[in-house]
């Protein structure tokens, strides 16, 4: 019965985009003079204006009773019990609870571990932990690729101006060595510190940075028996870690998923630089966040609407594309990790019980800063035949919010261009009496934005706009019923590189592939691969 709702909603849906969605949000506007109060939420401190999205109170309420009869409220009790919602690998999604303060201890274990990350945060900048020369430690270089960087790199960046004392950060995921490399330049191996990051400390790309950067530290004196002062392991895997040579250890739990993890030990590189105080404020907005999630209705609630706002998108409006563009350069890293929260959690076609998705899953998703982005891609976002919705992050203030008029461009720059994406420009407003120029100048308009504001850039309101996002991921999976915490795609390419790597190594076995890959591995192997 509930899977014969869910096609008669979706029809309805469809019956509502063929009029809603081609509707033009102006006329809405003028109206509607209630229209942006009531599309606009506000949660743990951030606002969501999405009064300028292609749909009406009928859409919407078609869309919570999707999301009802879709199981929306069993699936968020059952991630915030811990139980398992990770079907294809047995596992909860528990992130929620890694946020809970000291006070509300859900699962104790996740004190313990913060705890340690605060000894050991305290020690590293206080001066107490010192190299192998009895110097204090200056810089820390966390190793780590995908959730284990994405998420350290942009909150260390974001909030890289509140830094007042403590190593300074330095982060590495590539395995090119250019990468390792740029990170080394300048550094004094007797006074950094590295971080290795990896749940199971096998990923081979975050294995060969670390084999490298000891190296790089052995080749400046110090010895085996050195290297515990200069690396820590966050890992789930302490025999690996100790065969590494590795005494100190942070670890998590297989129900932390890697682009979720940032709020776990993977977490110790922001305490490291910015200070305990400033990671603590970090779950705090998390967790204000999840609280929120948790306890509002599907009308009031700012995750999921923005969540049922892309599948209406996504589904009925066929936009392919969404585009990230936060109105601050210290959030110049948000596009890459929602690009991975996004896609690598919903970028699937068949759903938990393995049956082809009914229906189109997460789009593109990509960005860059504003105001940068203006000169590069809003051309054909305003007069281009792709259509896509806009997500504008605006932080009211930033820590280098002293130059007034500078501050206001960066502002006004953001509210114009979600403006002119909606109200475009028609031949008769653009001043020429050609009609070739008109027509060139003109903006259709009627295209779709989100505002996300933050009234200034911090890690508690940081914290809460990340909360956010993940549970709109699992609001949509739960939509279109597959799951959003799995990644099989990236492990199929990492057991072909595995293999690869002996292949290049020794092109005998390229007939094994196919003919082109054949042919690269002998292209590789000349080329001293």
């Amino acid at each position: 019965m509930a899977e014969l709702d869910a096609d008669w909603q979706w029809n309805v849906l469809h019956h509502l985009g063929e009029s809603v969605g081609t509707a033009s949000m102006v006329e809405a506007f003028a109206t509607d003079a209630s229209r942006a109060r009531r599309m606009t939420l506000d949660a743990a401190g951030v606002t969501l204006d999405f009064s300028k999205q292609r749909l009406d109170d009928s859409a919407l309420s078609a869309l919570y009773s999707l999301a009802e009869t879709q199981g929306f409220e069993a699936a968020r009790r059952a991630m915030f019990a811990g139980d398992v919602v990770n079907q294809s690998e047995g596992r909860a999604a528990w992130h929620v609870a890694l946020r809970r303060p000291a006070d509300d201890p859900l699962y104790q274990p996740v004190h313990d571990e913060r705890a340690r990350i605060r000894d050991i945060a305290d020690a590293v900048r206080s001066g107490d932990w010192q190299g192998y020369t009895g110097r204090a430690i200056t810089d820390v270089v966390s190793i780590g690729i995908g959730g284990s960087d994405f998420g350290p790199r942009l909150v260390t960046e974001a909030l890289a101006e509140t830094r007042s004392s403590g190593p300074r950060a330095h982060f590495v995921a590539n395995v090119d060595p250019a990468d390792l490399n740029a990170a080394l330049t300048g550094l004094d191996p007797a006074t950094t510190l590295f971080v290795v990051i990896s749940k199971t400390f096998t990923t081979a790309e975050t294995l060969a940075n670390a084999h490298a950067a000891k190296a790089w530290l052995l080749a400046d004196g110090a010895s085996e028996s050195d290297v515990n002062r200069h690396f820590v392991a966050v890992s789930s895997n302490g025999e690996a870690v100790a065969d590494f040579g590795i005494e100190r250890m942070v670890g998590f739990w297989d129900w932390v998923g890697g682009r979720f993890s940032l709020w776990s030990s993977v977490g110790l590189p922001i305490a490291l630089a910015l200070g305990m105080e400033t990671f603590d404020a970090l779950l705090a907005g998390a967790h204000a966040m999840d609280n929120h999630f948790e306890t509002a209705d599907l009308g009031n609630n700012l995750p999921a609407n923005l969540a049922l706002i892309s599948v209406w998108n996504r589904n009925i409006l066929g936009l392919t594309s969404n585009v990230v563009v936060p109105y601050s350069q210290r959030l110049a890293h948000l596009p890459g990790f929602l690009q991975q929260l996004s896609m690598e959690s919903n970028g699937k076609s068949v759903t938990v019980d393995g049956d082809p998705a009914a229906h189109a899953t997460e789009p593109a998703i990509w960005g860059s800063v504003g105001t940068n982005a203006q000169h590069a891609y809003f051309q054909m976002l305003h007069q281009g035949d792709l259509l896509a919705n806009v997500d504008f992050i605006l932080p009211l203030a930033t820590a280098d919010s002293t130059d007034v008029e500078r501050e206001r461009q960066r502002l006004a720059n953001c509210l114009a261009q979600a403006e002119a994406l909606m109200c475009g420009r028609g031949p008769d407003e653009t001043g020429s009496d050609d009609p070739a120029i008109a027509a060139a100048r003109a903006c259709p308009g009627n295209r779709p934005s989100n505002m996300l504001v933050l009234p200034r850039l911090d890690a508690y309101h940081l914290g809460a706009l990340l909360a956010a996002y993940e549970h709109k991921v699992f609001v949509e999976g739960i939509v279109w019923g597959i799951n959003s915490f799995d990644q099989w795609g990236v492990e199929l390419g990492k057991t072909l590189a595995k293999q690869l790597v002996t292949d290049i190594a020794d092109p005998a076995n390229a007939a094994a592939h196919d003919g082109s890959t054949a042919s690269l591995i002998q292209r590789a192997a000349r080329a001293g691969g």
